[in-house]
């Protein structure tokens, strides 16, 4: 282990007032080498041929420059720290070497280009951000430029922001509106180039992107209250009015590619209600979920309320532009005064500050960490669980007995999968995993299938559902493996080699199984029944 002892002084201990000792035992061998490593190389507009070298990277301490011209190596430059180097007319290819504070380095290329010449072919882009309020990017090249700089003709913010030519640079305001933004485009001539256009900074008032995902989840482990992925609570008003009207308030139901959400608008507070004489029990839960966008809203309150009415709130602060994903723990609620959430019939929430901005919410539920999980590996025993297998192409697919409990399968339970006759060549049944699929446990799966005949493929198949849809519009994050029959009408165990399937990443947690009896044939009107699905090396 490489180690380094700091003698600190008095000037340090007073930023390090937490430590006790003058001595530190430092272990470096751990330590990033450098990431990101750049520079902005700046020139004097007086044909000198000056230029600022100011070198950033992500975990360097120091710096050297190569500056490319045959000169020697620059002096160590500190973090932070800008170094100047006189250049002839030319283009060079200098080498920015960033060090970590164990000495290794890591090296970028940057061009410079030294001219005597004003910028010309000057080209600007300007574009308001599509997805993050009030936010816009800028990006020059020029002919004989070196950098350039930018004015965004915000009050009070008077001096430019400077960019290497050719790359982007963004800038949020503080207030949506239309604003004059200038560029000047320079090198090492005394004349520059300017380049002036007016640009709006667009309030982005709903998200471009659906609310992450929830996980599969048993039936008795969640209690869901709005949202897409569970079975909401019967007969909930999300909208009823309570007086927000008058204060300025609305809602809606906001449609984003038919992702539905709930959308509070200019929020001070707003209810759900459970339909009249209904509550809820919550009290075997674990924890209040619920996914949150807003583009101006800094905190919202979210209350539980018990007929009385009796509430208690909790307040969480939130990130602008994107989604925000609360779990709350049921005990922040009944810590307060030994508050009850056996018969909840209301939540609200409430606007941080009032009226203070729009909020889209989604995926309201309460949920509890299950005691067992439809995970690898299964055998359709258990009655804790419910086996949703959906079936596809025409193919029916249940949990039954076992048919044939003889030879190497004795078990009570097994999966069914009918394949109907005309059934498509591509007909099979999914299961979504709750934990989902671990490489760690295995790389080959084994499953016991009964095949009514020999040499069936038998095709399996492994998804990430949250992946984006392929053309077919099914998860792009898959593989596939085979494996054929070689006997019939008797149990049998196959192998599947996930390590040999094409696409296969052991790194991803797949989180559902898909099984396809006799791949590539059309149903003729006959059973396939699989068990036991478990890994193994």
């Amino acid at each position: 282990m490489k180690k380094i002892y700091l003698i600190i002084n008095l000037f340090v201990l007073a930023t390090l007032i937490a430590c006790s000792s003058d001595t530190l035992d430092v272990d470096l061998d751990g330590a990033a080498l450098p990431a990101n490593v750049s520079a902005l190389t700046t020139v004097t507009q007086d044909n000198t041929g000056k230029v600022t070298f100011i070198p950033k990277g992500d975990g360097a301490t120091q710096y050297q420059i190569n500056f490319g011209d045959g000169s020697p190596l620059s002096d160590f430059i500190p973090s932070g720290g800008n170094i100047v180097h006189t250049y002839k007319e030319g283009t060079y290819k200098s080498k920015i070497i960033a060090m970590n504070v164990n000495g290794k380095t890591t090296e970028a290329d940057h061009d410079v280009v030294v001219s005597f010449k004003a910028p010309e072919h000057l080209v600007v882009t300007i574009e308001s951000d599509l997805s993050v309020s009030k936010k816009v990017t800028v990006k020059a090249t020029a002919d004989f430029a070196l950098f350039y700089e930018v004015y965004f003709g915000e009050t009070g913010k008077p001096d430019p922001i400077k960019v290497n030519n050719g790359e982007s640079v963004s800038y949020t305001y503080q207030e949506a509106g239309v604003y004059t933004v200038r560029v000047v485009s320079k090198s090492a001539a005394i004349k520059t180039t300017e380049y002036t256009a007016q640009v709006t900074a667009k309030l982005i008032v709903s998200p471009t992107a659906s609310a992450p995902t929830p996980p599969n989840r048993q039936a008795a482990d969640v209690i869901s209250i709005y949202g897409s992925k569970y079975t909401n609570v019967a007969g909930t008003n999300y909208f009823p009015d309570w007086g927000q009207a008058g204060q300025g308030s609305s809602w809606a139901e906001f449609d984003l590619n038919g992702d539905k959400m709930l959308n509070y608008i200019k929020l001070s507070y707003q209810g759900i209600a459970l339909a009249d004489g209904v509550t809820i029990d919550v009290s075997s839960m674990e924890y209040l979920h619920m996914d949150v966008w807003t583009a101006d809203l800094a905190k919202i309150e979210t209350s539980l309320i018990k007929p009385g009415p009796d509430e208690r709130p909790v307040v969480k602060d939130l990130t602008a532009n994107q989604w925000t994903s609360i779990d709350i723990p049921i005990s922040a609620f009944t810590s307060q005064n030994n508050f009850s959430v056996a018969n909840l019939f209301q939540l609200k929430f409430v606007a941080k500050p009032t009226n203070g901005g729009t909020v889209f919410i989604d995926n309201i539920y309460f949920y509890k960490s299950p005691a067992v999980s439809v995970s690898l590996p299964f055998d359709f025993e258990s009655s804790a669980l419910t086996f949703a297998w959906g079936g596809f192409g025409n193919v029916n697919a249940s949990v039954v007995a076992n048919p044939n409990k003889t030879g190497l399968n004795v078990s009570d339970k097994v999966v069914k999968l009918e394949k109907k006759s005309g059934a498509e060549t591509w007909a099979g049944a999914s299961l979504d995993l709750e934990t989902p699929f671990d490489a760690n446990k295995g790389t080959k799966v084994k499953v016991t299938v009964w095949s009514p005949k020999v040499g069936a493929d038998i095709l399996y198949k492994m998804e990430l559902s949250t992946s984006p849809k392929d053309g077919n519009g099914n998860p792009s994050v898959n593989f596939e493996a085979h494996a054929t029959t070689t006997v019939a009408n008797a149990w049998q165990v196959l192998t599947f080699d996930l390590s040999a399937a094409p696409n296969f990443n052991a790194s991803i947690k797949y989180d559902r199984v898909i099984l396809f009896p006799d791949f590539g044939v059309a149903g003729t009107g006959v059973d396939y029944y699989f068990d036991d699905i478990k890994q193994s090396n």
